[in-house]
């Protein structure tokens, strides 16, 4: 089973007028890194980078000179991606830009059954929040401590970590080990048990006056008592302790 976790940084907030500037991926393979991974800086054309979008990732018009456009790097990115799930955190956001990019150039669609959000997992799984992936990180012990802005690449690595620990990845892939291990033995070995007297009897569980306290509450029963029954049978019939 393939997974491409990705995340996406834009010149604003708006899929239809804003445009990528950095795409990011780390590959899955059963859950587990497989050491892939895809990174793109993009250079938006005439689209300028909102001042609020660049105190959040960092990216400027000028850290993009000479980087390509969507359009060269579409295929290569639809090649990576190909019969694998996209996963996101918040995953409405980057699949918009993603489809409206490739709206673009005339080619299809990310189709949405393709596409799983790590957010609305997190909603299902933690409904008193806070969800963000700075606060799944603190949650789940992932060393986000290189975070100081977002950036594609790394947010997708992070979210890597999270998404294996959301969907109990680590203890599934673990029990499918345990499963598939076969342990085959062709020595036979003969065991002779044997039991052997205690030198010295174990002291009466019961004391004295608890007999004498249960002899009291038999008395006391009617004659019609389970007990006065058991005790009236001959002692050979008796179960065995």
């Amino acid at each position: 089973m393939r997974e491409i976790i990705f995340d996406t940084e834009t010149t604003g907030l708006d899929s239809r007028e804003d445009r990528i500037i950095e795409i990011g991926g780390v590959e899955l393979v059963n859950r587990f890194p497989s050491g892939r991974f895809i990174h793109f800086y993009i250079h938006p054309g005439d689209r300028q980078i909102h001042p609020e979008a660049q105190a959040v990732h960092g990216i400027s018009i000028a850290d993009l000179q000479g980087k390509p456009r969507f359009a060269e790097i579409a295929e290569e990115f639809l090649a990576f991606t190909d019969g694998a799930k996209l996963i996101a955190h918040n995953a409405g956001f980057d699949m918009g830009f993603v489809n409206q990019e490739l709206a673009r150039l005339g080619m299809d669609p990310i189709a949405p059954d393709r596409v799983i959000d790590t957010l609305a997992i997190a909603r299902r799984k933690h409904p008193m929040g806070p969800n963000s992936l700075d606060a799944l990180c603190r949650r789940y012990g992932v060393d986000n401590s290189r975070r100081t802005k977002h950036g594609a690449l790394l947010d997708s690595e992070l979210l890597a970590e999270v998404y294996i620990e959301l969907v109990g990845g680590k203890q599934a892939a673990l029990g499918l080990e345990i499963v598939e291990a076969v342990v085959e033995t062709t020595t036979e070995v003969d065991v002779t048990i044997v039991l052997s007297q205690r030198p010295k009897p174990l002291a009466p569980r019961l004391r004295d006056t608890e007999r004498a306290a249960h002899a009291r509450m038999i008395e006391s029963l009617g004659d019609a008592a389970i007990w006065k029954r058991v005790l009236a049978q001959p002692a050979e019939t008796l179960p065995a302790e």
